[in-house]
């Protein structure tokens, strides 16, 4: 037995949810980076599941560049994220409004 199409959208809007939850509630900037990713995937498994359902490749084919820009995302933001917390290792999300020039 397959699962339905509203198995994977459930799954989809409580993996968004949590990292909902999780960018507000945390302050570690690592961890609502981790939320973002979260949320980003939880888009990428309704798209494909959507996508199989209509039966084209339309909504893989979206996932694949959202793959490859978070990807990209990733990199940067993870490099700049490390080099502010080298700096000061007890950094959290409210200190970032130091960086303002």
């Amino acid at each position: 037995m397959e699962p339905q199409l509203s198995w994977y959208l459930a799954l989809s809007a409580i993996l968004f949810t949590i990292g909902v939850v999780g960018v507000i509630i945390k302050r570690n900037v690592i961890a609502m980076f981790m939320c973002i990713e979260l949320m980003l995937n939880a888009v990428n498994l309704s798209f494909v599941a959507l996508s199989q359902r209509l039966g084209n490749i339309d909504g893989q084919t979206a996932v694949f560049f959202i793959l490859v820009v978070a990807a990209a995302e990733a990199v940067v933001g993870l490099g700049i994220i490390v080099a502010i917390l080298r700096r000061r290792p007890g950094a959290t999300a409210d200190d970032l409004s130091e960086l303002k020039g």
